[in-house]
């Protein structure tokens, strides 16, 4: 936790505080814990008994939220937001959605981002709906009704924010909390729960002044310097999930990083597209991590990695056991960010510009407040999904079995900055480490002039003994000593060798680093999987219409050769297999390199 005193921290986190750009028919915007409690009940679900009703709606705050309660073990708390909707109550919300959805278009080639196996899964996965935990389908119009009448009555956009110090640096942190994530129901995702909250980080380091410059009035803290911002994401983990201060492939508006939320899911991205998520099913995982390792080893016996770009090389493989989804990130509808911000220049919006809101006062949750702290439960809807995630999640602090979120108690390890020192420490650690490094050498000289001088003595004798064959005996263990110690000081030379290439390398890089630049080529070096957009398509519209209509036609005709040929069911399947995979080549172009691999 930071030592700061309490104005300091929210003048930081002011100053730096994110930009978030949301698509046009986004129906839930972040909004204080608060407003969202009153209108909750709280419940507690025991293994094998209907949940229990332990506050009714309108008796909940976030004091009565903060006290402790006994459990037995399997037992979940909960919070139920919303109410299912009676029918004239969903049938005028349906009604008014009609022109709200207007706002969003999917775009062509939804379906046809994935192949064939893809969609025959994400087909059967859609089935799954029906039998296992979710979100009922009236409780997103519930939630929008619900949450349209919360914000008329207090239309204030609001983030909750923390400092810590860690290791030198110095983490501002901000949590977003929305009512609702309706990515299933509003954007054809993946899942919809109650209750979702979202995380960035910025992390700063000290530096020191610098006479020639001037320094921001506004900034608070202006011996402190970002140098790293992370999004927090269900698909990628550690160095993924940060990007470089400097690094101009992700948008900023001044000081105030930008996120471009997904629709419905609100995940946070760095720039603007549709992007092509995955979730894995646990039971398909072996299945799943043999095909990328399968698609790893392939890639590199073909040494694929030599011949592309780097922005290729960035790019993730799809797996055909992971159920694919689009996610929106496109940024063309309401923006929340800073009084500060000046109007962005760096993204052009597909549409007019959008509405702006300007953040209001944030909340601190240090000291944690009891809610945060004591609260252990989930602050939504508890599905029993054990699929795609239909469960309400947990608080900031917790994840949802109750565990502390590696995020709240190290967000450096998390970002996998816990091996970057501050770039001042990262200075005084690189000579201390060319100090050892030349003390190391100046003993490997020492014995490498003593291991040569040993060498020579050696070899004077052998030569000494190769005319005395009574000698013979002795000279094959003096052979034999002579060719270890040549290879043993062969191997001290070359770490001798090694060791100067290092020393000049630390050298190099202390300098660069008292200088405060960074090397281009290196701002992106830490990224293994990095968040690409969907490159657009160019299919046809028979090749969209194909992409819809394929995986229920094979469902239909595979049911009826199960009723009406089921003696011939292997070779039917087989034959439908093939012509649905030859029209589907054929619509991808691929017609030729499809004959080519089944025949060569």
């Amino acid at each position: 936790m930071s030592e700061m005193p309490e104005d300091l921290v929210l003048r930081l986190l002011r100053y730096y505080e994110p930009e978030v750009r949301y698509n046009q028919g986004e129906s839930f915007l972040p909004m204080s814990v608060e407003a969202y409690i009153r209108e909750c009940s709280l419940w507690v679900q025991h293994p094998g008994r209907e949940p229990e009703l332990l506050v009714p709606q309108g008796e909940l705050t976030l004091d009565v939220l903060a006290q402790p309660r006994q459990a037995a073990f399997g037992a979940v708390h909960f919070l139920r937001y919303i109410e299912p909707l009676n029918l004239a109550d969903l049938a005028a919300h349906r009604l008014r959605e009609g022109f709200v959805r207007r706002e969003f278009r999917a775009g062509r080639g939804r379906l046809a981002r994935v192949g064939f196996g893809s969609r025959l899964l994400d087909a059967l996965f859609e089935v799954t709906l029906f039998a296992r935990g979710r979100v009922p389908g009236d409780t997103a119009a519930a939630a929008v009704l619900a949450y349209q009448q919360l914000m008329a009555g207090d239309p204030h956009h609001t983030y909750y924010g923390r400092v810590v110090e860690q290791n030198g640096w110095v983490v501002l942190q901000y949590w977003f909390f929305y009512a609702f994530n309706n990515w299933r129901s509003g954007f054809f995702g993946a899942n919809d729960h109650e209750a979702d909250w979202e995380m960035v980080c910025v992390y700063l380091a000290p530096v020191s002044s610098d006479p020639g410059s001037t320094p921001d009035p506004a900034n608070p803290r202006p011996d402190l310097r970002p140098l790293w911002v992370a999004y927090a994401s269900h698909d990628f983990s550690g160095d993924d999930l940060r990007r470089h201060w400097d690094d101009p492939k992700w948008h900023k508006n001044g000081s105030h990083p930008v996120i471009y939320a997904g629709a419905g899911s609100h995940a946070s991205y760095f720039r603007p597209g549709d992007y092509l998520a995955e979730l894995e099913l646990p039971f398909l995982r072996p299945l799943v991590d043999l095909t990328d390792r399968l698609q790893t080893s392939w890639a590199k016996l073909l040494r694929r990695y030599q011949l592309k770009e780097e922005h290729e090389l960035e790019q993730t493989h799809l797996n055909v056991f992971r159920v694919p989804f689009v996610d929106y990130a496109r940024g063309d509808g309401v923006v929340i960010g800073s009084a500060m911000a000046s109007g962005s220049a760096e993204t052009r919006f597909l549409h007019s510009k959008p509405q702006r809101i300007l953040w209001s006062e944030p909340e601190l949750l240090q000291p944690e407040p009891g809610w945060v702290l004591h609260y252990r439960g989930l602050f939504g809807l508890y599905a029993r999904d054990p699929l795609s995630g239909e469960d309400a999640p947990a608080g900031p602090r917790y994840n949802r079995d109750g565990s502390v979120r590696r995020a709240w108690y190290d967000p450096l390890g998390w970002a996998g900055l816990d091996k970057v020192p501050p770039p001042a420490e990262a200075v005084q650690r690189l000579l201390a480490r060319r100090e050892a490094l030349l003390d190391e050498q100046a003993q490997l000289a020492a014995d490498i002039a003593a291991r040569s001088e040993a060498i020579v003595t050696l070899g004077v004798e052998l030569a000494a003994m190769e005319s005395q064959p009574h000698l013979q005996t002795r000279g094959r263990l003096e052979r034999q000593r002579l060719d270890e110690a040549i290879q043993a000081t062969d191997r001290l030379r070359a770490t001798y060798a090694e060791n100067e290439a290092l020393l000049d390398a630390l050298r190099q890089h202390a300098d660069l680093v008292k200088t405060g630049q960074q090397d281009p080529r290196s701002l992106r070096k830490h990224i293994r999987r990095a968040h690409q957009p969907s490159s657009p398509l160019g299919l046809s519209r028979f090749a969209e219409g194909w992409a819809a209509i394929s995986t229920g036609l094979f469902l239909i005709i595979f049911v009826l050769l199960f009723l009406l040929a089921r003696d011939s069911l292997d070779v039917g399947l087989g034959a439908l297999l093939l012509l649905l995979l030859t029209i589907e080549a054929a619509f991808r172009r691929r017609l030729e390199k499809l004959i080519v691999t089944a025949t060569g």
